[in-house]
């Protein structure tokens, strides 16, 4: 058992409030000892924006002081007058429990108060040097009242891992030349208490269904929505108040702990999402934290943002730095993370993002981009792979901003990888379309191989897509139900055959009929359905389809690993490419029909003489498809076809894909027409 790479547990700390204080043991005032657990380099880091574990110092710490188990407080206000810790153990009395600043004028105030330990609920009552009276919840409280109580819990990271295995060897499971396919959840939505639909399920409860579920659909790693405390929950967790503490309404951090550890004892890596580009307005959170504008800007122009009516940090003030940096960190070191992925990365890189003339205000060089956010998402993806060498950074990022997923020392963000917006919104685009006026429209799929190797891409079938009237996936999808179904399985072979790495969002994989809607379980119902049923098989066996076949994944962010053989036939709407792989005895072809005409004896051109086989199929009948398949070996005969020397007659079904390989388990003589 593995030990979290936190904290270690103090033998005496209670694990409730009531083992520590009741009623009748209410705290005497003024009970606060000046000790620190800052040292002089702490504070050189902080300054510098360059202290990137500030959750070990700021924050709520029970430790022991002459053998009298407390708690640690420390929190930064420089524009404070005052700072009390108010909560139950003292009657929330604001004039009590003063704490202190430090001498070197750091901005921090800290204190040790006795008998109060994990479960003690807290805030911090500041009164700025303008006379403002604020009641703040802790920066670094790593949980919290469920909303819409906002005080903070003293509590620990503490929790005994058994993630030892993955962690040996995640390197491999997460490096860029391995499969990654990411199923994208929203958690107090993908389920909720059968007898209570009102209810969320714990982090453990959710483990239970959730956990098998991923590792029987074949995915490689989950992307977790943000679990960070967000009292709004139309948000879906995007207005976070409390960057360190996990989401109360759904349980304790050790039940998250529980959670990740149980993907990781399953193989399954874990990314979550990390949303550094903006935080709301609510009194209790960072807001004006000590009565001036301390986490954003003060001016609006670059401390507002009008999109989500919510405030920009100051990614130029080092202190900033220093928080948002730990805060990734973090969840990396204290709840064992795969990586992150980072939200809107666009609005940080460009001063102008969503702004008219006049609205913005440019940089030092008069120009658009966000130097200081450009700065910290490059020190941030530097800090992040020096502690963490075997994690990937994801970037949603939707511009044409260069390097995003190129290192920093050849002047990149430093990302692992970037959705690809571009493709998913032509791929959209296409498939919406009637397969009647397709084959005007089939640029929208080859074009995006034209930039397909410019970054290190993620193909991305996000939440965004299936919110808002923009209608589910398989709703998108034009024709009658079965149509539909055919749509969204080539669709999903379009994904998983086309380079770079893959993303779902929930739902998708078996077809949804809904829009997502975070107020209540996804239709689990539907999967009674043979068309849901079949779209669930079809995905599970893509999945493992892209884990087996070395060409689908051993390049996916290069050339070497992509060969189109056919785009011509606009007329019947037909595409052919093959994925490469670096033994050429396992390179695969793909075929796609997009209209619903079935093709019999279609030619395609091939790689290599030879026999070749049938490995994937979308209109199998085991995915609700018709069963036009190519059983047997496909033999290659010596005609030359899309400028192949050798090619193959077979049977496209109708609006389907179809994907060969080699089959080397029989060697005849290529023959000629």
């Amino acid at each position: 058992m593995a030990k979290s790479t936190g904290k270690t547990k103090t033998a005496s700390i209670a694990e409730s409030p009531q083992e520590v204080s009741s009623d009748s043991q209410v705290q005497q005032f003024n009970s606060v000892e000046t000790i620190s657990r800052f040292t002089d380099f702490d504070i050189h880091l902080f300054r510098q924006g360059k202290h990137f574990k500030l959750y070990e110092k700021l924050g709520s710490h029970v430790m022991e002081n002459n053998g009298v188990v407390g708690t640690y407080f420390a929190v930064w206000a420089p524009n404070a007058a005052s700072i009390s810790v108010i909560g139950n153990f003292n009657g929330w009395n604001r004039e009590g429990h003063q704490l202190v600043p430090r001498w070197d004028s750091s901005g921090i105030w800290e204190g040790w108060i006795p008998n109060i330990g994990v479960g003690e609920v807290y805030k911090y009552f500041i009164i700025s040097n303008d006379g403002q009276h604020l009641e703040k919840s802790d920066p670094f409280a790593l949980w919290c009242e469920v909303a819409p109580k906002t005080a903070s819990i003293v509590w620990d990271t503490w929790y005994e891992w058994s993630d030892a295995e993955w962690m040996k060897i995640r390197k491999e499971k997460n490096k860029l030349n391995a499969p990654h396919s990411v199923y994208e959840v929203h958690l107090g939505s993908w389920q909720r208490d059968p007898s209570d639909p009102e209810r969320f399920l714990t982090y453990k409860e959710i483990a239970v269904s959730l956990v098998p579920y991923v590792k029987e659909m074949g995915f490689t790693h989950v992307e977790l929505m943000p679990i960070m405390e967000h009292p709004y929950p139309p948000s879906w967790g995007y207005q976070i108040t409390g960057y360190f503490s996990v989401a109360s309404r759904m349980g304790t951090p050790q039940e998250l702990m529980y959670l990740i550890d149980a993907f990781h004892q399953e193989g399954i890596g874990v990314y979550m999402d990390w949303v550094p580009s903006h935080f709301p307005g609510d009194a209790h959170g960072l807001f004006r934290f000590d009565g001036t504008a301390l986490y954003e800007h003060e001016d609006p122009r670059k401390g507002y943002h009008p999109d989500w009516k919510s405030y920009i940090f100051n990614y130029g003030r080092n202190e900033v730095r220093s928080f948002l940096i730990s805060n990734a960190i973090f969840w990396m070191d204290r709840y064992h993370t795969d990586g992150i992925r980072v939200d809107a990365v666009a609005s940080m890189l460009y001063l102008d993002y969503s702004r008219n003339h006049g609205e913005w205000i440019p940089n030092e060089f008069g120009g658009r981009e966000n130097l200081e956010a450009i700065s910290l998402l490059r020190e941030m993806n530097i800090a992040a792979y020096t502690e963490f060498p075997d994690i990937q950074t994801i970037a949603e990022e939707s511009t044409a901003f260069p390097g995003v997923s190129r290192p920093v020392f050849v002047g990149g963000l430093g990302f692992g990888m970037k959705w690809m917006m571009g493709w998913m919104n032509d791929t959209l685009k296409y498939f919406e379309k009637d397969s009647a006026f397709r084959k005007w429209h089939q640029d929208q799929l080859t074009f995006s191989l034209v930039y397909a190797f410019s970054e290190n891409f993620m193909l991305p079938f996000s939440h965004d897509e299936v919110v808002y009237g923009k209608k589910s996936l398989v709703n998108k999808m034009p024709g009658d139900e079965w149509q539909r179904f055919a749509n969204l399985r080539v669709m999903f072979t379009y994904m998983f055959t086309h380079p770079g790495t893959k993303l779902i969002f929930m739902g998708g994989e078996f077809g949804q009929t809904s829009e997502w809607n975070f107020q209540q379980s996804l239709d689990w119902h539907l999967l009674e359905f043979a068309p849901h049923k079949g779209m669930k098989e079809c995905v599970k066996a893509l999945n493992n389809l892209y884990k087996t076949e070395p060409a689908m994944y051993e390049h996916s962010f290069t050339a070497e690993g992509f060969e189109w053989i056919d785009t011509q036939d606009r007329e019947n709407s037909v595409l052919v490419y093959a994925r490469k792989s670096s033994d050429s005895n396992l390179n695969i072809v793909i075929i796609l029909n997009l209209t619903p005409v079935p093709r019999p004896g279609y030619k395609v051109g091939v790689l290599s003489a030879g026999n070749w086989k049938e490995i994937f199929n979308s209109d199998a009948e085991v995915f609700h498809g018709s069963g036009v398949v190519n059983a047997g070996s496909l033999t290659a005969s010596e005609d030359e076809w899309h400028g192949k020397a050798n090619s193959v007659l077979l049977d496209l079904p109708p609006m389907g894909a179809v994907v060969l390989k080699r089959d080397l388990g029989k060697k005849p003589k290529a023959t000629k027409k």
